[in-house]
């Protein structure tokens, strides 16, 4: 063990009512340490049926403590969770981006407000979570070296491997982790909480989606917060008026468009840009579509996480050369990174935003999502998106969009929308808004 550890063996685990914190317990009280297991209130909202999740995961949580004979705390977050968080998601949304508010929590509550709890609350030096992650200062921390830094790897089992979520914490908070299940797969996690007989959770299922949501619709619970801003949707390849919409907030790029009046296309239509300032949505048939594919994408300056600095070779060649996803478990694509400034040898390119090179064309590249960067196991950092590149579709690349207009203006009848064909038909037209 580090010095670090010999000097503090308390370690405040957020037990989050699941089994992955569970086990993350039972390990680290079998290795000797002090545990003390704290759930994070983040959100006290009951849906319309009275329901509140987080009083379910609560019980959970606690009745997971008792099994194992570790105390147990509650610590209440709603109001830093509703400043730092959700009110992040309604600003974003109503600025047309599309937050991933994940990151943001993990940012700006479990790894911040809830180390500093920990930290002077309980006198733990350390806190540990159930997230599937490694660090290089190793799983119980014998690695420590404040000289060196720690990296964030990605964990043993990447179909469970959530460093993704973990890219924008802090060197500090990072420092002061341990990630007990980083080594584990999700099977040997359930057949550990088996073991000890906590049935209640080893077969519990993952929990999924934003705490504040619960199993409401999405759409319905924003119009709760965000008042409706109709405007039009409008054909990529025709430029004309094919539906309307109640918001920009309501949709993100990629998203298929349920509505009655674009059913009867060949293929269903699918969100390719949000214009802010016209409040327009533009829409493209077929979920192929050459205006849902970009090889490039503009970000925010990046953060680093492990030195707060960039690689050497960005300073030394201009570029960088790793890879990037910006969804969870989407394939690891190679990319190259540059600077926004004009001058690829930019000197500090700590304080500019990437412009993002793709080896292929990725679909939906959704401004407001982040930007991760790995190289091979370590996540290097991550950067908010800015928007995508120009479009397949707009380069016309191997004449996709000539091609494609050639085919509507030869057969139009085939893309007519529900609206047009029964207003063809003399019958009353019959607009529903999406």
């Amino acid at each position: 063990m580090s010095r670090l550890l010999r000097r503090f063996t308390r370690v405040v685990v957020g037990v989050s009512g699941g089994v992955d914190s569970a086990v993350t317990a039972i390990l680290l009280k079998r290795k000797g340490y002090e545990v003390v297991g704290v759930f994070m209130r983040n959100w006290d909202e009951r849906d319309e049926k009275g329901h509140c999740n987080a009083d379910v995961e609560a019980e959970d949580a606690e009745w997971v403590c008792n099994k194992l004979g570790i105390p147990f705390h509650e610590v209440n977050f709603v109001k830093e969770y509703w400043n730092d968080v959700f009110m992040y998601v309604l600003d974003e949304c109503k600025s047309g981006f599309t937050p991933n508010p994940d990151i943001i929590c993990n940012k700006m509550i479990k790894f911040s407000p809830f180390l500093k709890y920990a930290q002077e609350t309980h006198g733990a030096e350390v806190i540990a979570t159930g997230h599937y992650a490694r660090s290089s200062f190793g799983e119980d921390l014998e690695n420590y070296d404040l000289n060196k830094g720690a990296k964030l790897l990605r964990s043993i089992d990447l179909h469970k491997d959530q460093s993704f979520f973990l890219s924008q914490i802090s060197q500090y908070a990072l420092q002061h982790t341990l990630f007990s299940i980083g080594d584990y797969s999700k099977d040997v996690v359930r057949k550990i909480a088996e073991s000890v007989n906590l049935d209640r959770v080893a077969h519990k299922r993952d929990s999924t989606g934003m705490c504040f949501i619960g199993n409401r619709n999405f759409k319905d619970f924003l119009s709760e917060y965000l008042e409706d801003q109709p405007g039009s949707l409008i054909d990529v390849d025709t430029h004309e008026v094919v539906g309307e919409h109640k918001g920009l907030h309501l949709w993100t790029i990629g998203q298929r468009c349920h509505c009655n009046h674009l059913a009867s296309s060949p293929q269903p239509y699918f969100v390719v840009e949000k214009n802010v300032e016209s409040n327009n949505i533009y829409v493209a048939c077929g979920t192929d579509h050459p205006a849902l594919f970009t090889t490039t994408l503009f970000t925010e300056p990046v953060y680093w996480i492990h030195s707060g600095h960039p690689p050497s070779q960005l300073y030394s060649q201009g570029q960088l050369e790793c890879q990037f996803r910006f969804e969870s478990q989407t394939p690891l694509t190679e990319c190259v990174l540059i600077t926004h400034d004009i001058n690829p040898w930019h000197s500090s390119p700590s304080n500019s935003g990437m412009i993002v090179s793709l080896a292929k064309p990725l679909r939906a590249i959704t401004p407001g999502q982040f930007a991760v960067f790995y190289l091979g196991d370590e996540v290097l950092g991550s950067a908010r998106i800015l928007r995508p590149g120009p479009s397949l579709y707009a380069l016309n690349v191997e004449s996709c969009r000539t091609s494609i207009l050639q085919e509507r203006t030869k057969n139009p009848l085939k893309f007519r929308t529900v609206e047009e064909n029964v207003g063809n038909n003399g019958a009353k037209k019959n607009k529903k808004d999406c």
